[in-house]
């Protein structure tokens, strides 16, 4: 009944019509530096401009005044996929299915040896996929028995890791490793046994270990939309608290919130790297700076244009703004007059995405395999857009590439995998994972149906 269901959806919709537009988009926008010569960029669109190859950017000048737009409120409803159905991708490249029967596979992290460890959050586990081509050779579950598990990192950094680290809810545990171990040979030591004095809310954390080895970095999101469990305080009494926290850093039920968090290997030392970023639902390290990046959810409820969610590189001591300011010192109405202090204090993320995408996993690719993407991707960055519930018109669910030159992004983003949405009520795939394997395919990993995709190019 389901599968006629999302038939139907399909004809309905007129898909099939939009996946004729993707293709002839596809053919004029091969490779990002030529989509970054279209005469125009989308600014505020939905899912029926996105296909391979268009061009996206969002400028601090773009913002809409809060409220612009009546909040709008509709989850979309998971389709199951038709026979066959496969996502869209640029000309030159090839896209098949991988992987499935997973379950809410979220963040996935590529093992020194090429083995690919994926969060299956909703069940308690870690399972790993050792690459063989077209499908894995073989698929295992390495750890059960954890809390909402997402991200996975080995140490010590380098070919030979000791320990594979993984980021519960509220905690980092980590598991003895060798190269090449299917299963975990011991049970979990507890690194980090709280990471916030609060739990509830946003429940992904994401790690990663400094290119020196010297620190874990772990992502930690909000309790809530906005400051639903922060107590005014006074000024003076909030200041003091960034004196001790760090400048914007949150308190009460959303204390170690809203940041990312700094540890030494051991877990020692836990304080507050960089504050006021919502939800790092994506951490990782650009592999050309050595620097943190994350991709964040930002706030819901003041307009459909409004907060963009945003990829951006993490400087240390940095504050982004939540929940009293979003993309520099726009203050948010809600809060008017709270933090005064603040204002000018807000770093400017690189790249603003279009709001209520869900921007979550983010990988910079870099590969010199014979299957490798062609140049103008070496160095870039792949977001996930999971797809969200807080607008109007539907955007999100899909995956999109952020061009890079000298390691800085330009500020656009150009839609690479596309064509998950049905209609405006019904999807049948949310993008979470991505992974870049050492043949040069790109893997992609969504949550809806329980499924991993692997893109190549050349083939």
């Amino acid at each position: 009944m389901r599968k006629r269901l999302a038939a139907t959806l399909l004809a309905a919709a007129g898909l099939t019509g939009l996946l004729l537009t993707a293709t002839a988009a596809c053919s004029q926008a091969a490779a990002p530096d030529k989509a970054a010569k279209a005469p125009a960029a989308v600014v505020f669109g939905d899912w029926r401009a996105d296909a391979p190859g268009v061009r996206h950017r969002i400028t601090v000048a773009d913002l809409p005044a809060p409220f612009a737009t009546k909040p709008s409120v509709g989850m979309a409803q998971v389709a199951t996929p038709p026979a066959g159905a496969l996502p869209k991708v640029p000309a030159g490249f090839s896209v098949a299915l991988y992987a499935k029967g997973l379950e809410s596979p979220r963040a996935m992290s590529v093992a020194p040896n090429g083995d690919v460890f994926v969060a299956e959050q909703t069940a308690g586990r870690i399972r790993v996929l050792r690459p063989g081509g077209a499908a894995p050779s073989a698929n295992a579950v390495f750890a059960t028995g954890l809390d909402q598990p997402f991200g996975v990192a080995f140490y010590p950094v380098g070919p030979n890791p000791q320990w594979v680290y993984v980021a519960n809810n509220n905690a980092v545990v980590r598991f003895p490793y060798r190269n090449g171990d299917l299963q975990a040979s011991g049970p979990p030591e507890v690194i980090v046994p709280q990471l916030s004095p609060h739990t509830g809310g946003h429940w992904t954390r994401d790690i990663v270990f400094t290119p020196d080895g010297k620190r874990m970095l772990i992502s930690v999101g909000s309790a809530g939309n906005l400051d639903e469990g922060m107590d005014k305080l006074p000024l003076a009494q909030a200041q003091a608290f960034d004196a001790e926290h760090g400048l914007g850093a949150a308190w009460g039920a959303d204390e170690n919130r809203a940041d990312i968090l700094a540890a030494d290997p051991e877990g020692k030392g836990l304080h507050v790297f960089a504050a006021g970023i919502r939800n790092c639902s994506g951490l990782t390290l650009q592999p050309a700076t050595g620097l943190p990046w994350c991709s964040v959810n930002e706030r819901d409820m003041i307009g459909d244009n409004l907060v963009p969610d945003y990829v951006t590189h993490v400087q240390e001591g940095a504050f982004y703004g939540w929940p009293w300011y979003y993309i520099g010192s726009h203050e948010d109405p809600r809060l008017k007059g709270e933090r005064p202090d603040l204002a000018g204090k807000v770093t400017v993320p690189d790249v603003l995405i279009q709001p209520h995408s869900a921007a979550v996993e983010v990988e910079f690719y870099q590969s010199g395999a014979a299957g490798a993407f062609p140049a103008p991707y070496q160095g870039a960055a792949f977001v996930a857009l999971h797809g969200s519930w807080n607008r109007a018109q539907r955007t999100g669910y899909k995956v999109v590439m952020l061009p890079m030159k000298d390691g800085k992004a330009s500020g656009d983003y150009v839609d690479f995998l596309t064509g998950f949405v049905v209609d405006d009520q019904h999807v049948w795939g949310r993008p979470y994972g991505i992974a870049v394997l050492q043949d040069g395919s790109l893997l992609v990993g969504e949550d809806a149906n329980g499924q991993i995709f692997r893109v190549t190019y050349g083939k």
